[in-house]
């Protein structure tokens, strides 16, 4: 059963699931799916093109699908995707995609959005990322499974934050954060390994160990990258979550961030 508030405006081709609820005075208008049992707050605005998955929570405010803050944005039909089990606290805002780029912004599942947090237009948000209050990230920015973004933070618009990764409340990200690292600053630095994260994810010693060893190769050592990446290949590269470590330093188009006790 469908439990729309009568105060709710709705405007255009919405679709609803099965036990969906929708407080007062939200207004959905575009091409919106929202999936089952998902319950959606007082005043929430949801335009545009907008697929919603099932089991979602958001709370009062949150402004779901409008235009994205950009100059070169035309008006073209592109769209955000949120997956399933996603909550997004009060006064979230999550913009559409641009030609730009993607042409969609996605959400996956279990993602939670504390309030007041933005995601930016073509942004990709991965399984189970945790947003605290206030965090920001800009345009096209990518963030992987399982990584936490602490409150007041700011990840710079084309930044990566690899899975798993932490970074500190009061951030700045102009750089990429690679995978299973702590990271924090006005210009974020590396501060090791999260392992304290990678414990609770179900991480074993042996390949946590793996990653600890790797990160001071790579980030403490001195050597030259192409030189540590080889050594880390050979000593620990049967390890994937090692391998995917390797594959991000490689792949990185902005610079990655380094290690705070080399930048002092």
């Amino acid at each position: 059963m469908v439990k729309v508030h009568p105060t709710v405006i709705i405007k255009g081709d919405v679709e609803f699931g099965e036990d969906v609820e929708v407080g007062p005075y939200t207004v959905l208008e575009g091409r919106v799916s929202i999936g089952n049992n998902t319950k959606i707050g007082a005043r929430v605005s949801i335009r545009g093109r907008v697929r919603i998955g099932e089991d979602c929570k958001i709370y009062d405010g949150a402004i779901i699908g409008e235009e994205p803050q950009h100059l070169r944005y035309k008006g073209e039909e592109s769209e955000v995707i949120i997956g399933n089990r996603v909550i997004l606290r009060e006064y979230v805002t999550v913009h559409r995609g641009t030609a730009l780029d993607k042409m969609k912004t996605v959400i996956e599942d279990e993602v939670m959005l504390m309030a007041y947090s933005h995601v930016a237009h073509d942004c990709v948000v991965r399984r189970g990322v945790i947003m605290a209050n206030c965090a920001t990230l800009g345009g096209h920015v990518e963030v992987g499974e399982y990584a936490f973004i602490g409150g007041l933070s700011a990840v710079h618009q084309w930044a990566r934050v690899g899975a798993y990764a932490m970074v500190g409340g009061l951030s700045g990200v102009s750089l990429d954060i690679p995978p299973y690292t702590r990271a924090s600053g006005q210009h974020a630095h590396l501060y090791g390994i999260n392992t304290v994260g990678l414990e609770r994810k179900g991480f074993s010693n042996e390949v946590i160990n793996s990653i600890k060893r790797a990160y001071k190769l790579l980030f403490r050592s001195g050597m030259l990258k192409k030189d540590a990446i080889e050594l880390v290949i050979k000593d620990f590269g049967h390890h994937e979550a090692v391998r995917k470590l390797v594959e991000f330093i490689q792949s990185s188009k902005r610079g990655v961030a380094r290690d705070a006790g080399r930048h002092r």
